[in-house]
């Protein structure tokens, strides 16, 4: 394991925002004119969720404004492995199961609060809700394992948190994520093997300006996946789910509601010792509803994940070649069809050089 943990004062700048067109596929964020007036306003971009509507870079611009601020940095890793400790002649009963578990836990935290005139310290001692409290970033991130090594089955639970908070010269945008996740692995033979996920989670965003509540939202996630996988050798992959998921907005949020339906195809085929081919196919059902009965709001898109209520398809194919040693020639062609819109097709090569 390792640890580090830094403190230090000084002043924090209040920062601003802008969004900048850019060539379609080369950005980060989608415009979307929830009020059509064909105005961007700061309320109406979100992060693209296919690459085709990804045509604006979003940039900080720093203000005149400064607070004098703490500042703290604590990370730590930790792995476990009992069983190298073990002696593998003398594992039964209670030492076999030990041996068989691994643990990994990791934490980033980077906070500021107002400064009072002394250091901080206390890495832990403001929440997110906390006035004091000017940006965090915190990550932790904790995953058990049992039978992680075997060929035959195994399990592994996941918990993720993760919070988030800035100074925007309109205010406080906080974020928090939750989720919890379950997996378990069964090899069925040595080309079948089947796996289960399931996850349980929160996701919420808040800013506390009228101007924007049309942005605040706090999500409660389930959802569960099987999956059956057949390998061939080396030469041919293929995986087939089916995945259920649920997702609810809090009443005094919208009290929005999505439940979809979905069934994920995915392959690929070594065609050479130097080329392959990837297939994805996505039939996605969804269900939403909403106290307006429409799904052209910032809720409705992460709740969507840019789809749209009705039958959804979204397909994919990549061709890679790898020419030399160290470049590799790409190959993509995306489409979707959402519901009652457009079908968009999408094309792309580019050449990688690894080094």
């Amino acid at each position: 394991g390792n640890v580090l943990y830094e403190l230090g004062a000084g002043q924090e700048q209040k920062r601003d925002f802008t969004y900048v067109e850019v060539p379609a596929g080369t950005g980060q964020y989608a415009w979307i004119d929830y009020n059509n007036d064909g105005v961007q306003q700061l309320n109406e971009f979100e992060l693209a969720a296919f690459p085709d509507q990804a045509k604006f870079l979003r940039i900080l611009i720093p203000t005149n404004e400064f607070i004098k601020a703490n500042y703290i940095t604590f990370n730590y890793s930790l792995s476990i492995s009992p069983r190298a400790l073990m002696s593998k002649t003398d594992l039964r009963g209670i030492k076999q199961f030990i041996s068989r578990l691994n643990i990994n836990t990791s934490l980033q935290i980077s906070k500021k609060s107002i400064a009072e005139g002394n250091f901080e310290f206390n890495p832990f001692k403001y929440d997110i809700s906390d006035t004091a409290l000017v940006t965090l970033n915190r990550i932790l991130a904790n995953t058990v394992s049992y039978n992680r090594f075997s060929s035959k089955w195994g399990i592994d639970v996941s918990n993720v948190r993760n919070n988030g908070k800035a100074l925007l010269t309109y205010g406080y945008e906080s974020r928090k994520l939750r989720d919890w996740t379950a997996k378990f692995r069964w090899n069925l033979s040595r080309s079948l093997t089947m796996q289960i996920s399931g996850k349980q989670g929160i996701n919420s965003l808040f800013i506390p300006n009228a101007q924007f509540d049309n942005r605040n939202y706090d999500l409660d996630i389930k959802s569960v996946e099987p999956m059956l996988t057949f390998i061939n050798g080396t030469t041919f992959r293929i995986a087939a789910g089916y995945e259920y998921e649920e997702k609810v907005n809090l009443p005094q949020y919208g009290g929005e509601t999505s439940t979809s339906h979905s069934i994920n195809l995915e392959s690929k085929y070594n065609v050479l010792q130097n080329s392959f081919v990837t297939g994805k196919f996505t039939f996605n059902d969804i269900d939403f509803i909403s106290k307006n009965g429409t799904a052209t709001t910032t809720v409705s898109y992460i709740m969507l994940e840019g789809l749209l209520p009705g039958k959804n398809y979204l397909w994919s194919i990549t061709l890679t070649k790898r020419l030399l040693n160290n470049l590799e020639l790409n190959f993509q062609y995306d489409g979707r069809k959402a519901a009652s819109s457009k079908t968009v097709h999408i094309g792309r090569a580019s050449l990688t050089a690894l080094f």
